[in-house]
């Protein structure tokens, strides 16, 4: 099971990003545990300059945009 953070405010961007992860993975049938975080100084550990930004087990791997589906496909 992948876990998977959405990092952000909670703005537009960052829902559309978190609903996009879910979906596909629903799609693919892949299990992951998705969570969102609002806590600046939690967002601050990774780096994170510009959100949304997705972290897959620990590891930053997307930021300032939202992901394309095909990347959340090669993710999953």
């Amino acid at each position: 099971m992948k876990k998977i953070k959405v990092l952000g405010s909670g703005c537009s961007k960052c829902k559309a990003t978190a609903r996009m992860i879910k979906e596909v993975a629903h799609e693919k049938g892949a299990a992951i545990e998705l969570e969102k975080v609002e806590d600046i100084k939690e967002i601050m550990v990774y780096g994170l300059m510009s959100t949304p930004g997705v972290v897959i087990d620990g590891k930053l791997v997307h930021a300032g945009s939202v992901p394309a589906r095909g990347q959340i496909r090669q993710w999953m």
